[in-house]
């Protein structure tokens, strides 16, 4: 039996294909259009190394440089768009999608003649104050005094879920000790507040530690601490886990944690200079070499470290040395006993390669 269509359906079905065609042609043009053609306010954005398509669209599209994340993902990868570079750059909510992905894909940070400020792991923040007064309008003592401000970190310790109230002890010398995420960031003059400065450090820290939130959150102000310590100590991933090892044996195991860089941030020294016998035996509550220090830590960071640190204060080697020395090539060698310390230690001196 031969089913015959109505001649009214022939016509209405290409209408309805047709229709729904130029709806979805309408909404994609709307789509890669600008979100307001007049606008001439400039969107500045910093897109991280590593950062993924789908975290970059979400960030322009928090921003309002594009109307659709989604859309946004799409057109990358249906124009086989190879890569999104890093950088600071300069968007306009003039812009078409097309040309806020041709600005990414070429790689034109709007922000490179702008202020730059480089920040070094491992660097305390008296070095980093010195980079800001170096550079901006600010005076030395301007950032020293605003990092230190109780009131002013209390602000930061309701807007960041990391910082705590440890922070405000009062053996600590410098407030955001360790809390600084180092890395280079684009200002847009010499004006710049100090606090628009560390905003931008503890927002990079925020997403720094996100990852390792579970594991942390139980105590931030630990973890920071033996990573701004190991950031010092060690030269690698793989060895700082290991010395953060050692030092868990040591608290537990009615030792001091014995490390020499707490020694020369609780006396304020460059790490260049030689100290004395009588140096290390200074009661401070940062000193660990100190007899008083039996089982404690510092009582804060001792430089603001990376991310190498981070990781391996957050994940440790489980392992039984209770010592370790390093050579003057950044080798690190581990041992169980005293005497087999001393007999390494002896063995580096033979061969010259003693740091000191």
């Amino acid at each position: 039996m031969k089913v015959r269509i109505k001649p009214k359906l022939f016509v209405f079905i290409p209408v309805v294909i047709g229709l729904i065609l130029l709806i979805g042609g309408l909404s994609w043009l709307y789509l890669i259009s600008p979100v307001d053609r007049n606008s001439k306010e400039d969107v500045k954005i910093e897109i991280k190394s590593g950062t993924n398509t789908s975290k970059i669209g979400e960030l322009l599209k928090e921003k309002k440089v594009i109307k659709s994340k989604t859309l946004f993902r799409l057109y990358v990868k249906i124009n086989h768009v190879s890569s999104l570079k890093a950088g600071t750059y300069r968007f306009s909510k003039s812009m078409s999608l097309n040309e806020v992905i041709k600005l990414l894909e070429d790689g034109r940070i709007s922000y490179e003649d702008s202020l730059k400020l480089t920040f070094k792991p491992g660097d305390r923040i008296t070095v980093y104050a010195k980079t800001i007064s170096n550079n901006t309008n600010n005076s030395y003592d301007d950032v020293i005094n605003t990092i230190n401000n109780k009131e002013y970190l209390k602000t930061l310790i309701d807007k960041y879920w990391f910082l705590t109230d440890k922070i405000l002890n009062d053996d600590i010398y410098y407030a955001l000790e360790g809390y600084l995420a180092p890395d280079t960031y684009y200002f847009d003059s010499e004006d710049v507040k100090v606090e628009e400065i560390i905003t931008r450090m503890l927002d990079e820290e925020e997403d720094n530690l996100e990852k390792y939130k579970s594991v942390i959150s139980s105590d931030v102000h630990y973890y920071i601490t033996m990573a701004s310590v190991i950031q010092l100590e060690g030269t690698t991933t793989d060895n700082r886990k290991e010395i953060v090892g050692v030092f868990k044996n040591r608290l537990s195991s009615g030792y001091n944690m014995g490390s020499d860089v707490t020694t020369y941030y609780a006396l304020q020294i460059d790490m260049k200079e030689d100290l004395k016998s009588e140096q290390f035996a200074t009661i401070n509550p940062y000193n660990t070499r100190a007899a008083n220090m039996i089982g404690k830590m510092p009582v804060g960071p001792v430089c603001n470290p990376g991310l190498s640190s981070i990781e391996a204060s957050a994940y440790p080697a489980e392992n039984d040395y209770l010592f370790f020395v390093a050579d003057k090539h950044g080798n690190i060698y581990f041992s169980k006993t005293n005497a087999e310390h001393n007999k390494k230690i002896a063995e580096i001196k033979a061969k010259g390669d003693w740091i000191f």
